[in-house]
């Protein structure tokens, strides 16, 4: 049996998204993946509670829709506002240089968020095009302040881009409302679809910056040759990862099925279980508690607890967690609670880490904490 995927990414696939992906492929132009393709567009407005925003959908990572967003709407002139809770604040800076961007950068201690004092402190010092932000940090666990950051933003001329890659469609984001010009994501997530898919929600404002732009550097990456494309998918600019199109398409169908304030709320009862079973065995988390996400958690090893060990036992468990990134490696696993995760996977989980743990010679009591876990979801 394979491993339940308790990564911070890719999340665990329900057959029902794993069907779609075995569908036969179908022609990157044809009527039945317009047809899907249409639907996964719609579901990405409703997802983030925008009217008019354009969504898009690319073959490539996260990693490229943190490029198309960044890209399409920063002029020559134009200095970006990094706002940094950790590792993929990081990589936003690091694609800004890579490109010649001027960009600043606010970085919170890891395990902590920027403030918005700090962000209103930056933006009456100096003039910004564009702000950027990571909602989760996927290597800290911290999750930023969105809607105090709106308060601050609100008004400003500049353009906000939100990375949601360990938010989207499992924490609020509304586009519209708190005056957010471009969401990006990935589908792996807390959408529960294979990896494959670059996810980027463009305002109309964003739109129209991109526009006033003579030239960006970049062709692929570039939202207006796709722009046809998205309005008409039947139309072609490049060949769409087909399969990975249609299964996206189910994942976003069972995201707006279960219902948004409903998905959130189970996302952060299933974080509070887990935690609560971690800690009663003596785990703590590395994450400060006022910026705790619901979609993961990162975790400090007891000073007798070996990171490689445990991690390898829990996979032969059946288990995948995921070491710590940057400076946190080998002290923190950081365990993913997202997409389509369930009560009963959840409790499964936290009694096999008991078993693993008693292996590895801790007095732990196994039992306790899933009852601990248990007592959560029956609130």
């Amino acid at each position: 049996m394979d491993p339940l995927l308790l990564i911070p990414g890719p999340s665990p696939v329900v057959p029902r998204v794993m069907n779609a992906l075995a569908r036969p492929t179908v022609s990157h132009v044809s009527a039945e993946l317009a047809a899907d393709f249409r639907s996964a567009l719609e579901n990405l407005k409703k997802t983030l509670f925008t009217a008019d925003g354009e969504p898009f959908l690319f073959a490539g990572s996260g990693t490229l829709a943190m490029e198309v967003a960044l890209l399409n709407v920063t002029g020559k002139n134009d200095r970006v506002l990094v706002l940094s809770q950790g590792y993929f604040g990081e990589r936003m800076a690091g694609i800004c240089k890579s490109f010649g961007v001027a960009a600043d950068v606010i970085s919170s201690r890891w395990g902590s968020a920027v403030r918005p004092e700090e962000l209103r402190a930056a933006l009456e010092d100096r003039r910004y095009g564009v702000v950027a932000v990571t909602h989760v940090d996927t290597g800290t666990g911290a999750c930023a302040p969105l809607r105090a950051y709106a308060e601050v933003l609100k008004g400003c001329d500049l353009i906000w881009i939100v990375d949601g890659v360990c938010a989207t469609g499992g924490i609020e984001e509304r586009m519209d409302d708190w005056g957010i010009d471009v969401v990006l994501t990935a589908a792996q997530k807390c959408f529960g679809a294979p990896p494959g898919l670059a996810v980027d929600v463009f305002s109309q404002r964003a739109i129209a910056k991109r526009q006033s732009l003579p030239l960006i550097p970049a062709y692929y990456a570039d939202i207006l040759r796709w722009r046809p494309v998205m309005e008409d998918p039947k139309k072609y600019f490049s060949t769409h990862a087909v399969n990975e199109v249609r299964s996206f398409a189910e994942a976003a169908r069972i995201v707006i099925e279960e219902g948004l304030t409903k998905r959130f709320i189970r996302h952060e009862r299933t974080a509070r279980a887990i935690r609560a079973g971690l800690e009663a065995y003596g785990f703590s988390l590395f994450t400060e508690r006022e910026f705790l996400a619901s979609t993961l958690s990162v975790v400090r090893y007891p000073d007798d607890v070996d990171d490689a060990v445990f991690r390898a036992k829990y996979l032969e468990a059946g288990f995948a967690v995921a070491g710590g990134l940057g400076e946190t490696s080998g002290r923190v696993f950081r365990m993913g609670h997202m997409g389509n995760l369930t009560a009963d996977q959840t409790l499964e989980a936290i009694g096999a880490m008991g078993d693993v743990l008693k292996t590895m010679g801790k007095p732990v009591a196994p039992a306790a904490a899933v009852e601990a876990a248990a007592a959560v979801f029956r609130e």
